[in-house]
């Protein structure tokens, strides 16, 4: 297991350093194609300066793409530490107006492999606090505050790390000390950034590891679903027998009952849609069932279903329910064993020692994924399927004329809340399973005792 972890992450992190080659590939070629000038910030002028809207000029250009999505590739080389902001440090975007920006030096890049170490970044916020005469920013003096306790025992190295490149910085010309401070900082907002911005760096990770998909392949899914579901949509088609909320039938409501009996050719031909709509449907994960019956694999739903339950339970029987879940599917030699990958048991035992409501969701979308590849497709041609298809009804469209459709909503009378039904049916359950459940003879004696 301890393997396969490994390479999974040596190929996502080959994969990475992969995508950061060709974007610093990008960002030599834009250096040489950007035209930068010598700017004043804070009456020092700084050499190389290139301006926002001009970077997103060039992407636009080079990329052939649009404005907005060439901002939103500049924004993501600012996140990175290719681009820093003269200006707004804690603000990692790429604005297309005249924002200054400058072009980092590649010692900084991510491929350098340099590793952000706390003791680096303690010798150079006290650096800076040296020279803001301990006026730091906020999240800085937070942290500044904490390495102070964690690297107590070096500080004192630290102190005089800080104070060495002090005074060498105060030799150099003013221009390179202010470039040079810009792009440390640059770096470590990156590396050891504010809340705010911690979050939006993990976005843009995300989002370099996740597919992209043409727009023709968008749209013709599109157009797959709408024409799938056309029959289904009440706006599109019409309610068979008629539309309830127009005609105050409720038979309607009564064919389609949670777990009615019979049901209806359209919601049986639904199940056919996908694994997602079978599950969904109480009555279509009945007749599921019937099929895992028939074939002695009914391990893989029952899972689903009680990592549901636990989902949807209270608060105090997590841990109960969570510990009886793991020893009757997932412990070694348990009753209703199912068969999941290493890493993703690993995960489950780590997570069961803080048990919480999603405890179980990585190995609950692994069977899932298990059935739709498999058992849902077995069960589409299955004779379970095709006995429910043909017992399925089509009701007959009922017809009312204006003065029965006025005498209906006359004859109109209060329905039973969905909310009623369902504790209604919880009760049935828990009757059905307490009357199924073996009897205890001593218990029963004392309480007629008690009674006499």
């Amino acid at each position: 297991m301890l393997l396969a972890i490994i390479r999974d992450t040596r190929s996502k992190l080959a994969m990475l350093l992969s995508f950061c080659f060709q974007l610093e590939a990008i960002v030599v070629e834009m250096q040489s194609g950007v035209k930068g000038s010598e700017q004043k910030l804070n009456v020092t002028t700084i050499p190389h300066v290139v301006a926002g809207n001009d970077i997103i000029a060039w992407i636009a250009n080079k990329m052939k793409t649009t404005v907005e999505e060439a901002q939103t590739f500049g924004t993501m080389l600012v996140a990175y530490c290719y681009i820093y902001p003269l200006q707004n440090h804690k603000k990692l975007v790429m604005c297309n107006d005249a924002s200054l920006y400058r072009f980092q030096t590649p010692y900084f890049w991510p491929t350098q492999k340099w590793v952000a170490e706390d003791s680096d970044y303690a010798i150079y916020l006290a650096k800076r606090n040296i020279r803001k005469k301990g006026m730091l920013e906020p999240y800085e003096q937070v942290h500044y505050n904490h390495l102070h306790e964690w690297l107590n025992h070096k500080w004192d190295f630290i102190v005089m790390q800080a104070t060495e490149q002090y005074k060498a910085g105060k030799e150099r010309k003013k221009p390179d000390r202010v470039v040079l401070d810009c792009q440390e900082r640059a770096y470590w907002i990156v590396n050891r950034p504010p809340v705010s911005v911690c979050y939006t760096n993990i976005f843009y990770q995300q989002a370099i590891m996740r597919s992209k998909v043409k727009s023709s392949v968008s749209l013709g899914a599109l157009v797959k679903y709408v024409t799938t579901y056309k029959n289904h949509d009440p706006f599109l088609a019409p309610c068979l027998p008629s539309n309830p909320w127009q005609t105050d039938n409720d038979t309607y409501w009564n064919l389609n009952m949670r777990r009615v009996e019979v049901p209806t050719k359209s919601r049986v031909e639904r199940w056919s849609f996908s694994f997602f709509e079978l599950l969904s449907d109480l009555r279509g994960r009945d007749d599921f069932k019937i099929f895992l019956k028939r074939e002695f694999s009914g391990e893989n739903l029952a899972f689903w279903e009680a990592a549901e339950e636990l989902k949807l339970g209270t608060a105090s029987s997590m841990s109960t329910k969570a510990e009886s879940i793991f020893k009757t599917f997932l412990a070694p030699g348990a009753p209703r064993w199912i068969n999941i990958d290493g890493r993703t048991m690993g995960l489950t035992v780590k997570g069961l020692d803080h048990p919480h409501r999603y405890v179980l969701e990585a190995a609950q979308t692994h069977v899932f994924l298990l059935m739709k590849k498999d058992t849902f497709f077995r069960y589409l041609k299955s004779p379970v399927y095709k006995e429910i298809q043909k017992k399925a009804i089509t009701p007959e469209p009922h017809n009312f004329s204006p003065a029965q459709l006025e005498q209906n909503a006359q004859n109109r009378s209060a329905g039973i809340h969905p909310i009623i039904l369902w504790q209604q049916e919880e009760e049935e359950n828990a009757k059905a399973a307490a009357a199924s459940a073996p009897v205890d003879v001593k218990a029963m004696m004392s309480k007629i005792d008690r009674k006499k």
